[in-house]
């Protein structure tokens, strides 16, 4: 019998940037929930703070007023860019993933995703913050769980997308 293993060396291989926009996606949406559910339920402040602070970055410091207050027009904006970012964040790790072949198990797609999760908190919430100092105080561990879960989930996401999209790329 020959035992085969998944060797995590570089190859020339693309991801499948469909599957890759669309895991983005799905981790964005479960980043999204939970930060209406920890805003709310665990910090007790307005769902809407995070929604203003995600806009910000494109609309201004304006929008930073009243970040308490349901502005149609400010969270469409935030829901937009958010969505965008994990669209782009999902290639992004998708790029990182296929010529590696980290895409090869469930286990090791978690295990990724728990690395660039950590390496996109850290990014978002200690290199970003330059431009975008209003997310200094969102720092801590409810941001970092959701970075984590968000890698985790898009990662995941991306590998089964992959699979079923094209059967005869695993070999």
């Amino acid at each position: 019998m020959e035992l085969h293993m998944q060797s995590h060396h570089w190859e020339r291989r693309t991801p499948d940037w469909v599957s890759a926009a669309v895991a983005g996606l799905a981790g964005g949406a479960l980043v999204i929930a939970l930060e209406f559910f920890w805003s709310t339920l665990v910090l007790h402040e307005s769902p809407w703070r995070p929604t203003h602070k995600i806009a910000a970055m494109v609309m201004g410091r304006g929008a930073l007023s009243q970040l308490s207050q349901f502005n149609l027009e400010i969270v469409a904006m935030a829901l937009l860019l958010h969505y965008v970012l994990g669209a782009l964040m999902g290639m992004m790790l998708a790029a990182i993933m296929a010529p590696f072949r980290f895409d090869s198990s469930v286990g090791m797609e978690a295990v990724i995703g728990l690395a660039f999760g950590l390496v996109a908190y850290l990014w978002n919430f200690y290199v970003m913050t330059a431009v975008f100092p209003w997310f200094i105080s969102e720092r801590g561990s409810g941001p970092l769980l959701a970075n984590l879960l968000f890698g985790v989930v898009a990662a995941v996401a991306y590998g089964q997308l992959e699979r079923w999209r094209r059967p005869s790329r695993m070999e």
